[in-house]
Parts: C-alpha cells; structure tokens; sequence
C-alpha cells in the first residue's frame, strides 16, 4: 500500500516502439500517480512475446519529453530487454509498478502468449512488481485512445494503491471506437489463430510469406470470457499467471514417470 506524501515510480514500456502513441497516451494517464519513467523498444517488436537478447549489446539513448514529470528512454532491443535493462541501469529505484501499452491492437485470447506487451509484463511480474497490460483493439497508429482514459488511470490508480497478489499480472483489453460500458473480470477464451500465412511470389518468381490470419474462438456461447465482454463493449481484465505451471497435473503425471 502506498504511504501518504510518497510518490511512486511507474515504470513504462511497450512492443510498439517509442514512437507509438498508444504509449504516450498511457504515460499521459498515468503521471499525476506518479514519476514516469518510458523505457521503449526503439523500433517496433510486436509478437516478440518473452523475447531477450542474448547475442548482441543493448544501448540506451534518452530522448526529449514534452510531458512534464515523464523521461523517455530508448533501447535497441525486446520489451523483455526493456524491463530488465531499465531495472539494472535507468530507473533509479524500485519501481513500483510496471504498465504496458496501450497496445496498438487487442491481446485477448491466446495472444497473450504472442505478445511482446505481455512478456513484459510477465517480466515485471517475475521480478515481483505489480504489472499490468493495456491494449486497445485498434491497429491503427492513428486510434483513438481518449475514450478510455478515465478507464485505464482508475485501473492503474488502483493497482497502485493496492498492488497485486504474489505471481499474478493483468491483462486489460479495451473496445475501440466506443465508449466502455465498464469492466469485466474474467478468463481468457479459448480459440486460436487460422490461416496464419498469405503466400506471395516476388519480381524473380520466388515464393515469400506474410502472417496474416484471423482467430477463431472455439467458446463463442461463453458468458466469462474476454471476447465475450470485449463484444459488448465492456473492458476486459483477465489475471494472469506468471508461474505455467500445471499444478492439477503433477500427481497425475508424477504416477506414470516417476521413478519406481
């Protein structure tokens, strides 16, 4: 719980690179809660899930802010790498909170596991710190994040002043183009994407491949999922579980391979 008289740190990153508004919005939410600091991939890297980079050295750049009580980083890497780098040598405390987005498209449903907002926000949730995801259902660098605004700084206000459970984060999904009716808790619906490539054929007659692909929710009659709510123009807030753990399973399992 936070203290009277203390300012916290919130920790920003995205997938969509510094240049998204989607993370300029968040920012903008967020800084009367507190000092912001953004710590952005340099260029966009969307779908790179819990991705980090092993072979190659990551260089942090600032860049200048025109929001009063934000500072903007830069690094050349994975949402993952930006989490982990701005603990290790950019943030000058503990932060306590990490946020993520807002997305430029939705990660409801399996995309979660995809990603590069969530491994981020699975990263925050490793280290401990209460995390959330935010995405808005509009791919377009020119979507509308102002109606949810009131939304997502309630959310994040909330988390601040009263975290989370140990080893959970939040995945939080917004309708676009409309007004939210409000927010649901409830689980992620089960489905998974189709006809995930288009096939082309270059100048020189060699075939390439581009994802493309749309997902099929296998529950559309669920009343206690994301896209059913996200249908209805309600904001989505799944809890996730940075542990994978089967837990139901180990007896299970341990009867037929362990050891006799």
């Amino acid at each position: 719980m936070i203290m009277d008289n203390y300012r916290p740190l919130i920790l920003i990153t995205n997938d969509d690179s510094i240049n998204a508004p989607g993370v300029h919005h968040l920012a903008e939410c967020v800084r009367s809660l507190g000092d912001v600091f953004v710590v952005a991939p340099a260029s966009p890297r969307s779908g790179q899930s819990a991705a980090m980079t092993v072979g190659s050295p990551l260089r942090i750049k600032e860049v200048e802010s025109t929001q009063e009580g934000v500072r903007l980083f830069t690094v050349d890497g994975t949402p993952v790498d930006c989490v982990k780098l701005a603990l290790h040598a950019i943030v000058p405390r503990r932060p306590d909170v990490v946020f993520a987005g807002i997305n430029h498209g939705s990660n409801s449903g399996v995309n979660v596991t995809y990603s590069g907002t969530m491994g981020a926000v699975l990263e925050g949730c490793i280290e401990g710190i209460p995390s959330v995801g935010f995405s808005l259902m509009h791919h377009s660098m020119k979507a509308d994040f102002t109606l949810s605004t009131a939304f997502v700084a309630a959310i994040a206000a909330e988390v601040i002043a009263h975290g989370l459970p140990d080893g959970v984060c939040l995945n939080v999904n917004i309708p676009a183009r409309v007004m939210p009716e409000g927010i649901r808790v409830c689980r992620a619906a089960h489905g998974k994407w189709v006809d995930g490539y288009k096939r082309y054929v270059d100048p020189h007659g060699v075939p390439f491949y581009w994802l493309t692909g749309k997902f099929v929710n296998f529950e559309p009659e669920a009343t206690d999922t994301d896209e059913y709510w996200l249908q209805r123009r309600y904001i989505s807030v799944v809890p996730v579980n940075c542990d994978p753990s089967a837990r139901n399973e180990i007896k299970t399992l341990a009867d037929r391979f362990d050891a006799k």
